[in-house]
């Protein structure tokens, strides 16, 4: 029982380093090729696959990557870049949307393209054959116990609640 007890803190000491390095490598091709921080990234892919890509603040901010209060200054550095712009509809003057600009689409493209190479160069390639349907159901098992809903994560989805569901 003690080696099991070993294993696992090794292995979640490796989960724990494995996804910091991994993360930094994704945000430092980011910013060499677009300037965008993973944060920023996130929002854009938000509001991409977003109706008419936009956006209410609130509810941009249950879905992203950073924290609540976060989700402004990443806004506002987006909407300094041209990236993004806040519009108060005309029917509720209380609400700021979020809407992705032109310019944010372009950004995008390019950024996803870097952010693809990154998952694959630096987990994916990684991944043995036999070791992916093993990974995947424990993945699944893990996000879907920590999140509010059993679809956590499914990318071929619309929705992928991976923030914390309390804040």
């Amino acid at each position: 029982m003690d080696q099991d007890k070993r294993t696992r803190g090794r292995v979640w000491r490796n989960l724990v380093v494995a996804h910091s390095v991994i993360l930094g490598k994704m945000e430092t091709d980011l910013r060499a090729s677009t300037g965008l921080t993973l944060g920023q990234y996130d929002v854009l892919l938000r509001l991409h696959e977003a109706p008419e890509n936009t956006l209410k603040m609130g509810d941009l901010a249950q879905q992203v990557l950073v924290t609540t209060s976060g989700v402004t200054r990443v806004v506002d550095r987006l909407v300094a870049a041209g990236l993004v712009a806040r519009v108060r509809p005309d029917t509720d003057r209380r609400v700021v949307t979020v809407t992705m600009t032109p310019s944010g689409h372009k950004t995008l493209r390019t950024a996803s393209a870097i952010h693809t190479r990154g998952i694959t160069e630096y987990f994916a390639d990684l991944v043995e054959p036999e070791e992916l349907p093993v990974l995947d159901r424990f993945f699944s098992r893990l996000a879907a116990h920590h999140t509010a809903t059993t679809d956590a994560c499914d990318v071929g989805g619309t929705h992928l609640p991976i923030t914390p569901t309390t804040r």
